[in-house]
């Protein structure tokens, strides 16, 4: 056979090269030539007239084959109705009498086994690029209907496993089961040449310099719970008006457009800039537009529609991550924070930690292996009534938040806007991706050290620095090469999005804490009232019983002994004998008190006492 170049879309179908695949004898080098072909039979835009002159061929060579092989039983062919729309067709299939009716075989007696009461085939075999595990696509009809379900290739090789195909709608019981893994396994056998191997991914975006679902031939096999999140990624009506709402948007100069739109576009950066994920959080109390904004940042990529591309936290953490890990480098955009389930809230902190680094949990499956970890670089976009850092206490965890305070109107007219993202959506990310392509990983990461040099000057946190300076490349990149408006975030209103060190640092924000909860509960350090005593006040200090300090902190969920270590280098601590405790006398007993040094802010009399709003006295229970 001459070089694949060589050929044209005559040459590639004609009867000579045919011939010359069948004169090969040896199978497996027939067929890598039929595969090679095949590429090239796609690539001039013949596969399918190629594909079945292979398939007619082979049934001819199976016919004359016969014979020599010694076949005791005749080579039937299915007898679906299958429309001409379908990317597959009847395929070969030995003594099963396959047609509208159903699918049987008969034993040597004579007896009936069926397989099927429906029409069924094997018309795909993907293999996953990730973890090189195959699965295979069933097309089968019900109800006048033909439709596909794709599962695990070990499902229609046990007679156990197979069962599980009944939740599709494909009618396998217990019964029948072991003859449909017989009926399925001997015509994926028979048609190999006919059920062609595809590239598969369960994970979208980057896959070296393609990009998934707008390059290539790679198929998407993912988590079928996520089946409607990836239809959901396609163009719709116009781009015109698309971008012309948008710039209208823009025009408004609000921060809370530009930011989350500039998330939407950041996310496929994160991975070629190699930063880590990071959070963009929109909050507010008033109704003045965040979930039409978050509709805006999903109308860059998708369906904007609720239910389509938007989720929520209404679920569970490892639904969470294996939504991250299947849209991989798209934003991950959540609606409502409030709505979250008790056990998000409860664990909000290792969640955002955890989707912040990049990967998931190591889990067990059933057969006690290792399922392959979940990872992704990408942005999560979220809003909420309260802000995302309301949620968690630890520094580690808020600096990889960066927060947008949602202002009153955000839109002119949210109805118009919705209408019009909802009719026309999906072209934006698509030339996105293909700017990236165009200007190439190194102008991207130098034009990215640029802003981050110049973020750097600030005294704010590095994580989040380096976050915003992704958002703020990709609202230079889109501003200069989709929306052309010149209408930028700047510098200035970006750096009110950052926290500073001292703001963030953990054992500050713990000072603090215990500052305001002392300055808001001064009589439970007066001995004239009558509540709970958490310590005395003297000399500029506040003196704590142990125990009330160490519930002070685990309230506020501070660690304890972190903090005093802090306190002590601050100098904010009185020390005795190398402790962090020192001993005082509070009405005749003597106790080990946590000495603090009280913030300048709280204003106390000569004796040491706050004086408190009338309002916060407690009421005393007599006159």
């Amino acid at each position: 056979m001459k070089p694949l170049n060589e050929y044209d879309k005559q040459s590639i179908i004609s009867r000579e090269l045919i011939e010359e695949i069948f004169e090969e004898e040896d199978e497996i080098e027939r067929s890598y030539m039929i595969a090679d072909c095949s590429l090239k039979a796609k690539e001039l835009g013949v596969l399918a007239i190629f594909k079945k002159l292979i398939s007619d061929r082979t049934k001819v060579q199976k016919e004359i084959d016969k014979p020599v092989r010694n076949y005791s039983t005749n080579i039937g062919t299915t007898d679906f109705n299958i429309p001409p729309d379908k990317s597959y067709s009847n395929m070969i299939c030995g003594s099963w009498v396959a047609n509208e009716g159903g699918i049987v075989s008969y034993n040597v007696m004579g007896l009936e086994q069926r397989a099927c009461h429906h029409p069924i085939l094997p018309v795909r075999r993907l293999s996953n690029i990730e973890t090189n595990e195959e699965k295979i696509t069933l097309a089968f009809k019900r109800d006048y209907i033909w439709r596909e379900v794709t599962v695990d290739k070990d499902v229609i090789s046990s007679a156990t496993k197979i069962i599980s195909l009944s939740k599709f709608g494909i009618s396998v019981t217990s019964e029948n089961a072991k003859h449909l893994v017989k009926f399925l396994n001997d015509v994926e056998n028979m048609n190999a040449n006919e059920i062609v191997l595809n590239n598969s991914t369960s994970k979208l975006g980057w896959h070296g310099s393609d990009f998934i679902p707008f390059d290539s031939d790679i198929i998407f096999d993912g988590d079928t719970r996520f089946k409607d999140l990836f239809k959901s990624i396609h163009t719709k009506g116009k781009e015109e008006a698309w971008m012309k709402c948008v710039r209208e948007i823009r025009s408004s100069n609000r921060m809370e457009t530009k930011m989350l739109l500039s998330a939407s576009f950041a996310s496929v950066l994160v991975k070629v800039i190699g930063c880590l994920p990071f959070f963009v959080d929109l909050w507010g109390e008033t109704e003045g537009g965040k979930s039409v904004t978050l509709m805006l940042a999903a109308s860059v990529w998708a369906n904007p529609d609720e239910s389509q591309y938007i989720g929520d936290y209404k679920s569970t953490d490892v639904a969470l991550e294996v939504r991250a890990d299947v849209l991989n480098n798209l934003p991950v955009l959540l609606d409502d924070t409030s709505n979250a389930t008790k056990k998000i809230v409860d664990d909000f902190e290792n969640i955002i930690y955890r989707l912040c680094s990049g990967k998931g949990k190591s889990r067990s499956n059933k057969e006690l292996g290792t399922n392959r970890e979940n990872n992704w670089k990408t942005c999560f976009i979220t809003n909420g009534e309260r802000p995302l850092s309301g949620y968690v206490n630890q520094g580690g965890a808020i600096n990889r938040i960066i927060e947008v305070e949602a202002g009153n109107n955000i839109f002119k007219n949210p109805q118009k806007t919705v209408d019009i993202l909802k009719a026309n959506y999906g072209f934006a990310g698509r030339r996105f991706v293909e700017v990236v392509k165009e200007m190439g990983v190194d102008s991207i990461k130098q034009m990215y050290d640029e802003i981050c040099d110049k973020l750097f000057q600030q005294d704010k946190m590095q994580k989040q620095t380096m976050s915003l300076a992704c958002i703020l490349l990709a609202d230079k990149i889109a501003t200069e090469q989709i929306f052309k408006d010149g209408q930028y975030i700047s510098m200035e209103d970006a750096e009110k999005c950052l926290i500073d060190r001292t703001e963030l640092s953990e054992n500050e924000r713990c000072y603090q804490y215990i500052m305001d909860k002392v300055a808001m509960n001064g009589q439970r350090f007066d001995a004239d009232t009558n509540c709970e005593k958490w310590g005395i006040l003297e000399h500029g200090y506040i003196v704590f019983y142990s125990q009330a300090f160490d519930e002070l902190c685990r309230d506020g969920g501070f660690s304890k002994k972190t903090f005093l270590s802090w306190a002590r280098k601050k100098g904010y601590l009185q020390t005795q004998d190398g402790r962090s405790t020192k001993v005082k006398k509070i009405n005749g007993a003597t106790y080990r008190c946590i000495w603090l040094k009280m913030d300048d802010g709280i204003k106390t009399d000569e004796n040491g006492f706050i004086k408190v709003d009338e309002s916060m006295q407690e009421e005393l229970p007599f006159t």
